[in-house]
């Protein structure tokens, strides 16, 4: 039997705990588990569309999407049931159950916590009840003192559930032990107790090295180290949140994403950074645009404040200069919306503003945020990008803007259409526009686009699942849920 709730914790924010609870939703759920995702609060501009409440659209962290996807589940609100998106240094969207409380959004976040755990503990138990197991997702540091009575996250949610606990930490930055064993001490002692392993993640060298560090950790702790996890770069998981490295080097196509303050859904990059051949860098000054085949505006949280930082960096004028030379720009969201001729905000949501003016589209914030997953096909395009001309993709869609063609200026060609032949995305001359989130996660458009492949997305998910079967001792995985184990 096993027990219902494991839960990955780590030292800092960074420290793998995304990845390590990806990689186990796949290695239980492959054992014949019916498992389910959990993290009850995430901070994140990287967003997708999830089943929501009464049959509506809704939706979560990314990193809770793919954890479900590895758990060969529909991803749904409850496997996040709050997700803060960042809008500015001391102000953030609350999303709960996967839809906007903007009464929440305006609340001091000390004060809005114990409204929100009420929330994320009836999911918790909901999922307990309905999965043979729950992996638990932690935020940031279990550790922070001055948070402790607040910290739904990560203690209330340790206690609610009992779960047995991992606690893991990127030994590549260097002071593991340190931060293993501090972490350890400064937990409540209550949920201190559920920690059943350490995990050293992010390795490179020789393990045995290490010796004697882990026994002495063990010590001085009581708990053993399970696995030390080797450096793995290439392991295909998009990136929970921020912008990931590049590392560009060699020879081949360059795409250079223009990088501003409030980025979002940089997850659905990843793929360009597997593809040999491709450079893909990011762009926070002319300088770093020089030398691109192409341009790349992704989402944005904050599309007007985001559109001045890029002017305020002279910016505006290399991506005008590179889509004035017939070379490529791509605009997806947010970066459509500034791709156009100007932003109209009534409800006071973004911000009043003069697109950059290479599509004549004016974009309208609407105070109804639009959630949308299905399919839509692209028109018949031009020159650069002919080849996406009739394909079918799927992907989703999340934003206030609706985008409509400048009532006095020449339409732009209407790009791609949704499910209900509504237009969601435009081409002018070298530069396309389009709302449509996830298109280089669809084979058939990085076919299309650069004739190559990447791994699919189930692949990466077993990858990952052998990877933890082979650095954790044959049978700890299984005795980490099993109930009759101390």
């Amino acid at each position: 039997m096993t027990t219902r709730a494991l839960m990955i914790l780590g030292t800092t924010s960074g420290a793998g705990k995304s990845w390590l609870a990806t990689a186990l939703c796949r290695w239980y759920a492959r054992q014949g588990l019916k498992v389910a995702p959990f993290k009850a609060q995430n901070m994140s501009n990287n967003a997708r569309v999830a089943a929501g409440v009464g049959g509506r659209v809704g939706e979560i962290g990314s990193a809770q999407y793919f954890q479900a996807l590895a758990a060969r589940r529909t991803p749904e609100v409850r496997m996040n049931p709050v997700l803060l998106k960042p809008e500015a240094d001391t102000q953030s969207q609350v999303v709960v159950l996967g839809e906007v409380d903007e009464a929440l959004s305006r609340m001091p976040w000390r004060e809005r916590s114990g409204l929100l755990w009420p929330r994320a503990e009836a999911a918790l138990h909901e999922l307990m009840a309905e999965n043979d197991l729950v992996v638990i997702e932690g935020a940031g540091s279990p550790a922070e003192i001055n948070l402790a009575d607040s910290d739904y996250v990560n203690l209330f949610t340790a206690r609610a559930s009992q779960a047995r606990c991992l606690l893991v930490t990127d030994i590549d930055r260097g002071g593991a032990f340190a931060h293993l064993y501090g972490t350890h001490q400064l937990m409540p002692a209550d949920v201190r107790a559920q920690i059943k392993g350490f995990v050293l993640n992010r390795f490179r060298g020789d393990a045995r090295l290490l010796a004697p560090g882990p026994e002495q950790l063990q010590q001085l702790t009581g708990v053993p180290t399970l696995a030390t996890l080797p450096m793995w770069r290439e392991h295909g998981l998009p990136e929970e949140d921020g912008i990931f490295d590049t590392a560009p080097s060699g020879q081949g196509l360059t795409v250079a994403v223009v990088a501003y303050p409030r980025v979002s859904n940089l997850d659905e990059l990843q793929p360009l950074r597997q593809m040999p051949g491709l450079r893909l860098v990011w762009a926070r000054t002319p300088r770093e645009l020089q030398g691109a085949d192409w341009i790349v505006l992704p989402g944005s949280k904050s599309t007007a404040a985001d559109l001045a930082w890029l002017r305020a960096q002279r910016l505006d004028a290399a991506i005008a200069a590179h889509a004035h030379a017939g070379r490529p720009v791509l605009g997806i969201c947010g970066g459509l919306q500034m791709l156009g001729e100007a932003l109209v905000d009534t409800h006071g949501l973004d911000g009043n503003a003069a697109g950059l003016g290479l599509l004549n589209l004016v974009t309208c914030f609407e105070r109804d945020k639009r959630l949308r997953h299905g399919e839509a096909r692209f028109e018949a395009l031009a020159w650069p990008w002919r080849a996406l001309g009739g394909q079918a993709v799927s992907g989703y869609e999340i934003h206030h803007g609706q985008t409509q063609a400048h009532p006095s200026l020449a339409a732009p060609t209407v790009a791609l259409r949704n499910g209900e032949g509504e237009p969601i995305g435009w081409q002018q001359g070298s530069v396309l526009g389009v709302y449509l989130h996830g298109l280089f996660e669809q084979p058939q458009v990085l076919q299309a686009l650069f004739n190559q492949a990447v791994r699919p997305l189930d692949a990466v998910f077993d990858g990952m699942a052998d990877f933890v079967d082979c650095h954790f001792s044959p049978g700890t995985l299984a005795g980490l849920i099993d109930r009759s184990s101390a």
